[in-house]
């Protein structure tokens, strides 16, 4: 079929170039139509994109922008929350009545779609907008502020050190919206976990430990950020003084205050909590539960129940195949046995020390440049940012991830950074290195969001659309896809992929198992350890996050199934005209989307190769 390709662009043409005078000018005309509709389209767009950027210093800071609002916070009010509600309904409105889709070409349709699909999901989320917990075990709102200044907030000159002590004293505004959340949330009935309060504290007290907040030769995470920040400017010794003494004192005066006003609020919630348990036990659990599932998979018919069948089906599936790794490496026993040895022997591990942890960063950056030696053979387009790997900072250890990806900033100023937590070495077992490092890395997520922020000639918000599914989905689908072009080559850091696999297929189980089956977190944590060789510590985090972020950990497998049936699919009906680059590129050239709009363009990717 490849060979037709430019015989029908040839006739194509003769055959325009035949047509009477009228019939191209009706031609020319129906032309015109659909570029001013894309046009108008793309107005309207760029209008909402300026308008919410506007509205959001932070969005602006992680853009790379600076400009008057560089020392602000965005507003977390819910009268906020409201405004920016009914700002949406409106927004869908406006695309409705003034746009037809069937005017716009291709592009511009999947646009639209994924701007429709955003803002119809908004919506529907608006009315549970107090069951996320305001604090948890992934999601500290204290540490944050912290983590934002550190990795976002630029200091190049003294108005930027000067806007940096801005945002410190602004925290005074921001905690106090934060604790109306909570209030608002526990007049609700909806309190976070019992088992969230201890890590959330701990972290916020660590933010509040060394100089300047006591006398000690440590200094705090921000102070001594800042100092860093402004001890690299080329300005005279007494201007960085007055910064520091000015930092220090709005470090003294605002934010410790703050950050003590906000743990004291949560201590007093403890009584209030539904303890260990999943939605289930929130007022409304149960629908908010389905909005959940939808928001995190972007599939509409999918049940807790369907699932969790799929789930303990691909949980057997990968048993099978850990075996045979097992016995391919000669362990002397069973599937059980074997995981304890994982788990327990100090072969599997780096020393707990700087050195080990040197090492475990050493060899995740040598995977990660192994997959650029021959990455072209199935892709064609390439993220142009750099990525590092960085351990996560010791002060956030506590509630950070196991291991996650940032974006880089779209000017280049920020690299993509694969963060792996490695608090406790003994924990982090060599054999998943591998997989860990390409999922978050190299082809996964820096792949997709890194392209994603560089895609020309789509609109500005679709570069920043968030779908779970796509993206978790992508991450897990890298790693398999790793695999088919020849890594894994060590059996047990093939094991490591099944591992992780294995990882995700349990969570489908384990978290409908909480959310609906109201399953206890003993229960949840025994069925990971029965299927996995984590250590408890590791199964006790993992399952303690999937309460407090219900149907999150459903996204990795149902996004992973989706992209692998669709492949399959172009491949079944392309045959040997099947080039996985290219269907690489129908499946990252829009960005992140949700699942049926994948399926749409899949299809239309399909239906073009065979017209051809």
């Amino acid at each position: 079929m490849k060979s037709l390709k430019h015989l029908l662009s040839a006739t194509t043409a003769l055959a325009l170039i035949s047509l009477s005078a009228p019939s191209l000018a009706v031609a020319q005309e129906a032309q015109e139509t659909i570029q001013s509709e894309d046009a108008r389209l793309s107005a309207f767009f760029e209008e909402i994109f300026q308008r919410e950027l506007s509205e959001s210093p932070m969005f602006q800071a992680q853009l790379g922008m600076k400009g008057d609002r560089y020392g602000e916070w965005d507003d977390f009010s819910d009268a906020e929350a409201v405004r920016d509600h009914e700002q949406t309904v409106g927004d869908l409105e406006r695309l409705r009545g003034e746009f037809n889709i069937e005017n716009l070409t291709e592009q511009s349709r999947v646009s639209y779609r994924i701007f429709e699909f955003l803002q119809e999901r908004a919506i529907r989320d608006h009315e549970y907008r107090f069951h996320g917990y305001a604090f948890s075990t992934m999601n500290n709102p204290l540490t944050f502020p912290v983590t934002f200044l550190q990795n976002i907030h630029r200091v190049d000159d003294v108005s930027d050190a000067e806007a940096y002590i801005s945002r410190i004293n602004n925290l005074a505004t921001a905690t106090e919206q934060l604790i109306e959340g909570i209030d608002m949330a526990a007049e609700r009935d909806i309190v976070p976990t019992s088992f969230s309060f201890d890590p959330v504290i701990k972290d916020a007290r660590n933010l509040i430990t060394g100089a300047p907040f006591e006398d000690s030769e440590n200094e705090a995470a921000l102070f001594s950020d800042f100092k860093a920040k402004v001890n690299a400017l080329e300005i005279d010794a007494g201007e960085k003084q007055r910064l520091i003494s000015d930092a220090e004192n709005a470090l003294n005066n605002v934010f410790k205050p703050s950050i003590e006003k906000v743990v004291a609020r949560i201590e007093e919630l403890r009584e209030d909590s539904h303890g260990p348990n999943g939605v289930w036990a929130l007022p409304d659990g149960k629908a908010y539960y389905e909005n959940r599932i939808e928001f995190w998979t972007t599939e509409s018919d999918l049940t807790a129940s369907e699932i969790h069948k799929i789930g303990l089906a691909d949980v057997k599936r990968i048993r099978g195949e850990m075996a045979t790794i097992m016995n391919e490496v000669g362990f002397d026993g069973d599937l059980p046995a074997f995981f304890d040895f994982l788990r327990t022997d100090a072969s599997n591990f780096f020393p707990d020390t700087p050195e080990g942890k040197q090492a475990y960063l050493d060899a995740s950056k040598g995977y990660i440049d192994s997959i650029y030696e021959d990455v072209d053979q199935y892709f064609n387009v390439l993220p142009k940012a750099p990525l590092e790997v960085r351990a996560v900072e010791e002060w956030r250890e506590e509630t950070a991830p196991i291991a996650f990806y940032n974006r880089p900033a779209p000017d280049g100023s920020r690299p993509g950074i694969y963060y792996t937590n490695l608090k406790d070495m003994t924990k982090k077992q060599k054999h998943e290195m591998e997989t860990i490092a390409y999922h978050e890395g190299a082809p996964g997520h820096h792949f997709q969001l890194a392209i994603q922020q560089e895609l020309v000639g789509v609109p500005m918000f679709q570069k920043f659309a968030f779908f779970g599914a796509y993206s978790e989905g992508w991450g897990l689908y890298a790693e398999r896809l790793a695999k088919e072009k020849g890594r894994f080559t060590d059996p047990m850091q093939d094991f490591g992929r099944l591992q992780n696999e294995m990882l995700r297929a349990a969570r489908l189980v384990v978290d409908t198992g909480v959310h609906s089956k109201k399953w206890t977190r003993e229960k949840a944590i025994k069925f990971m350890l029965d299927n996995n060789p984590m250590t408890e510590t590791e199964a006790t985090k993992e399952v303690e996050r999937y309460i407090d972020i219900p149907a999150q950990a459903l996204s990795y497998k149902i996004g992973m199934i989706k992209i692998l049936d669709l492949r399959e699919k172009a491949m079944n009906e392309l045959g040997d005209e099947f080039d996985i680059r290219d269907f690489h590129d129908v499946v990252l050239k829009n960005g992140a989307v949700a699942l049926p709009i994948l399926d749409e363009l899949v299809d239309a990717y399909i239906a073009r190769e065979k017209a051809e």
